[in-house]
């Protein structure tokens, strides 16, 4: 099976990390951001430091016709993605009774749509190839719900259901598509938690620790590799046993 793998959000956090493990494992990376930053370039310079080509792909995975325009410029470089990771993706925590229509739709388009938009478009080469895997980036907020976090939860719920459905669709053609649910993980956005908040969050998880974007991304890992290839249609959570 060849090596070109699309990890959408790919600047930071989990999908930074994601980018760097495949790297490690010998796949040419398709980065893709929406806004330059910094990390952009040194994740670009960690990639390629594992003797592996990256290319850097901005678009906003809510726009169809920036998702279009992306995927067609890695085939146009590579001529294929046979590894595709939906990672894109925001927060904007409200209680539904403060929440704005414009904070759920926002946060639909890019969880959801998004992961519908890149997939819509590089699902034809993987047909064509007759291979691929697709890899969604859910939560266990979409499985289990949490206050503040409608808009969030059902973006991350409608992610499983979109995995399951397209896992039918096209296991035929030898494309597996899963899902990887990570719980609480260690990123930017839990630095800013006070340490007796994360403290308070860690003991009630059974591992009594929070994740690292290296566990989600060895998870991912996995089921990119051939090692993975009879399990389509699944949830894997990544969560220390916080919901069983």
């Amino acid at each position: 099976m060849s090596k070109v793998a699309l990890i959408t959000g790919a600047t930071r956090g989990i999908g930074r990390q994601i980018a760097i493990e495949l790297a490690k494992a010998g796949y040419d990376i398709a980065m893709n951001y929406r806004k330059e930053n910094e990390e952009l370039v040194m994740t670009k310079q960690e990639i390629e430091a594992q003797n592996v080509k990256c290319l850097a792909v901005k678009g906003d995975v809510s726009n169809w016709e920036e998702t279009q325009n992306m995927v067609e410029e890695i085939i146009k470089q590579w001529g294929e993605i046979s590894v595709l990771v939906n990672n894109a993706g925001m927060t904007k925590d409200k209680l539904l009774l403060r929440m704005e229509k414009e904070d759920f739709e926002s946060v639909l388009a890019v969880n959801l749509t998004g992961t519908f938009n890149v997939t819509k478009n590089v699902i034809p080469y993987m047909m064509k190839k007759r291979q691929g895997r697709i890899i969604n980036i859910s939560s266990v907020v979409g499985i289990m719900g949490n206050a503040g976090q409608t808009n969030y939860a059902a973006s991350k719920a409608g992610m499983i259901g979109f995995t399951k459905s397209l896992a039918k669709e096209v296991a035929a053609r030898n494309i597996l598509v899963n899902a990887i649910a990570p719980g609480f993980i260690q990123t930017d956005m839990t630095d800013i938690l006070k340490e007796e908040v994360k403290e308070e969050i860690a003991k009630n998880i059974p591992l009594k620790r929070m994740g690292t974007a290296t566990d989600v991304a060895n998870v991912v890992k996995f089921l990119a590799s051939e090692d993975s290839s009879y399990i389509t249609g699944q949830v894997i959570q990544v969560d220390g046993g916080m919901l069983m």
